[in-house]
C-alpha cells in the first residue's frame, strides 16, 4: 500500500519529506552529542579526583560529620524541648 501511494507522489514531495526527516534526525543526533559531551566533561572532572583518592584524601564537596554520642543527642533534645516550652508560653 505504501509503495503504491509513494509512487503516486511527485519528486518534490519526496524531497521535502526527505529533508524533513534529515532535519528531525539532525536535531536528535545533536541532542545526543550534547549529552555525550556533558557526560565526558563529568568523567574528566572525576578522573582528577582519582589522584586524591589514591593519596587517601577525603572526597571534595562532602563533609564528614562526626557521629554524636548519646549524651550529646540527649543534651540537644533537652535544649530543644526547653526552647519549645519557652516559646509556647509566649
Amino acid at each position: 500500500m505504501w509503495n503504491y501511494l509513494w509512487s503516486k507522489t511527485s519528486i518534490d514531495e519526496k524531497a521535502a519529506a526527505t529533508v524533513k526527516e534529515i532535519k528531525r534526525r539532525y536535531k536528535l543526533t545533536s541532542a545526543e552529542w550534547a549529552d555525550i559531551a556533558k557526560a565526558l566533561k563529568e568523567v574528566g572532572n572525576q578522573v582528577g579526583d582519582l589522584e586524591d583518592a589514591v593519596k587517601g584524601k577525603a572526597r571534595k564537596g562532602r563533609k564528614v560529620y562526626k557521629q554524636k554520642s548519646k549524651s550529646e543527642i540527649a543534651k540537644a533534645k533537652a535544649s530543644r524541648k526547653a526552647w519549645e516550652e519557652a516559646n509556647k508560653k509566649k
